[in-house]
C-alpha cells in the first residue's frame, strides 16, 4: 500500500498517536479536528458557533494542503456533545460547501477531546 501523510502548519498540530491526513490511492481520510487554534494549540475562544467555525478552517487548512477543495469532499462525520447544535452546523457548513453537498453523518457524544464542543472528520475523493 503506497500510503502518504499530509501535514500542514495551517492547522492544529496532532495531540495523539495519528496523522492530520493520509492519503491512499486517490482518496484521502482526515482525522477528526476539534477547535484548536492552529497557532496556540489551545481552544479557540467564544461559543460554540466559533468553535465549529474552527473546525471548518482546520478541515480546510489540511483539505487545501492536500492540493484538493471542499468540492471534492465525499463524506463528513460531525460529532456533538449537544446535538440540538445540529442546525448551527448546518448553517455554518454552507459557507463551506456548496451543492451537491458531500453524504453525511452527525452524532450526539458524551464529551471530546480537549473539552471541545464538536469534532469533524471527512473523506475527500481527489
Amino acid at each position: 500500500m503506497n500510503k502518504q501523510i499530509i501535514a500542514t502548519a495551517a492547522a492544529p498540530a496532532a495531540i495523539g498517536t495519528y496523522s492530520q491526513a493520509v492519503k491512499v490511492g486517490n482518496t484521502l481520510w482526515l482525522s477528526g479536528q476539534i477547535p484548536l487554534d492552529p497557532h496556540t494549540q489551545k481552544l479557540v475562544k467564544g461559543d460554540v458557533t466559533a468553535q465549529i467555525t474552527q473546525v471548518f478552517e482546520n478541515l480546510k487548512a489540511v483539505v487545501t494542503a492536500a492540493g484538493a477543495t471542499f468540492d471534492n469532499v465525499v463524506k463528513v462525520n460531525v460529532y456533538l456533545t449537544d446535538i440540538a447544535n445540529s442546525g448551527l452546523v448546518n448553517k455554518i457548513m454552507a459557507e463551506y460547501f456548496r451543492e451537491p453537498y458531500p453524504a453525511r453523518g452527525a452524532v450526539g457524544v458524551a464529551s471530546l477531546a480537549a473539552g471541545a464542543l464538536v469534532e469533524v472528520e471527512c473523506i475527500v475523493a481527489v
